[in-house]
């Protein structure tokens, strides 16, 4: 059953949000940079270490059962949030950027070769490029890019001839880190497919804002961070479907991905341990599970409604009250992201100022430096809405940042 939404009475669940930073109540709007973390995410981090701290897997004693447990419970958790097939379909990385690096790695490496295209779009986060051009410089692919408009929408002009039969794999964010523009994934994914190409969604800030039904949208590869979906930081999910799992390669040579090793020959574990090298990050897989469960308590589409009206809300403040503003992004689909430039002002100079009066933003180009280059900004400033914030912070942002300006054009 779950909870009717009401933001004040879920800011009670975050501490860190009860405190004066400079003399001044803390108004934190760098969500999209990281979302803090309910106390019963922080709660089972303490329970892990002070209660069943033990290594997983391979051991017999209680405690180790305990872990094992806990740590295969929050797999099943995150199987049934993305309505994967298999909670063997469910790989835990520490993040976003080893979900695609691993895919990178195995995938790319195996099944890429000369000539063969790679398919990613103009508004990508940094992690979502570097590895992919990596890999097309060692197997001798070429490096394609979906150009987007002025307004930070794909352009669809020019959607349909980025394909062709070379593509083999496309490799597109689901939601823009720094213009909030939500992609048409289902369309993607669709014409991907009719050209016989893998698709890897980068789902670092989408899945805050949205319900996934990987197999609903057929979706190859699927990769998210805790860290901004209210749970720890340094850890993450790669899904992938059971076919493109077992036919790739292991990512890294250690403790759990193997069943047997001699001085000849390893043989490798089943999925998804034989992408789990190593000692994993236990107490933050474990505690994973109560983020997903605090999320799962509120009617979704109310958390999705608050967050829009926050982000109406503000562009209008900001649009109304300050002279020379522009805002970045401004496809029709957003997610809870504001981006903006103002003339004569820079964004560093900004953030350093409104921290002064208790208001955290993030300034600068946001692991996006192409999308920067394409609009011919060095940076913006950029307020991200979570759904503990209130439409009053929004107006303290407002009026805040009307005094820093008149401050800095002094």
């Amino acid at each position: 059953m779950t909870k009717t939404f009401d933001p004040a009475a879920m800011r009670a669940d975050f501490k860190i949000l009860d405190q004066e930073l400079n003399g001044y109540p803390l108004v934190y709007f760098d969500n999209a940079a990281t979302t803090q973390k309910p106390q019963v995410v922080i709660d089972a981090i303490s329970d892990y270490y002070q209660n069943f701290n033990a290594n997983i897997h391979r051991g017999l004693h209680s405690l180790a059962e305990r872990a094992t447990a806990e740590f295969e419970n929050t797999r099943e958790s995150v199987r049934a949030f993305l309505n994967a097939e298999s909670k063997d379909e469910i790989i835990f990385t520490g993040g976003t950027t080893g979900g695609i690096n691993l895919v990178a790695a195995t995938y790319g490496r195996k099944f890429l070769k000369e000539g063969d295209e790679v398919l990613i779009s103009a508004m990508e986060h940094h992690s979502n490029i570097v590895p992919w051009q990596m890999l097309c410089e060692e197997r001798g692919c070429t490096l394609k890019v979906i150009p987007m408009t002025d307004e930070g929408d794909l352009d669809t002009a020019a959607f349909d001839s980025s394909f062709s039969e070379r593509t083999k794999l496309l490799a597109i964010v689901w939601a823009s880190n720094s213009l909030g523009t939500v992609n048409p994934i289902e369309d993607l994914i669709k014409r991907a497919h009719a050209v016989g190409a893998v698709v890897l969604v980068d789902g670092a800030q989408s899945t805050s804002h949205y319900e996934v039904d990987v197999r609903a949208l057929d979706i190859d590869f699927y990769c998210l961070s805790a860290h901004k979906l209210f749970g720890p930081t340094g850890m993450g999910v790669l899904y992938g479907k059971r076919a493109l799992l077992e036919a790739m390669p292991p990512y890294q040579g250690g403790g759990e991905m193997i069943k047997d090793v001699t001085f000849g020959k390893t043989t490798y574990n089943e999925i998804p341990y034989k992408f789990e090298a190593g000692t994993p990050n236990i107490a933050d897989v474990v505690a994973f599970r109560k983020a997903i469960e605090y999320l799962q308590q509120y009617d979704r589409a109310s958390i999705r409604a608050h967050e829009d009206a926050l982000l109406q809300h503000g562009r209008q403040l900001l649009e109304y009250k300050i002279e020379g503003l522009r805002l970045i992004g401004t496809a029709k689909k957003k997610i809870s992201v504001l981006s903006f430039v103002i003339d004569g002002v820079h964004h560093q100079d900004i953030g350093i100022l409104l921290d002064n009066y208790g208001i955290a933003v993030r300034t600068g180009h946001h692991c996006t430096q192409p999308v920067m280059d394409r609009l011919g900004i060095p940076g913006t400033t950029r307020a991200s809405f979570a759904p503990y914030n209130t439409l009053d912070e929004v107006t303290i942002l407002a009026d805040k940042l009307e005094r820093v300006v008149r401050m800095l054009r002094k």
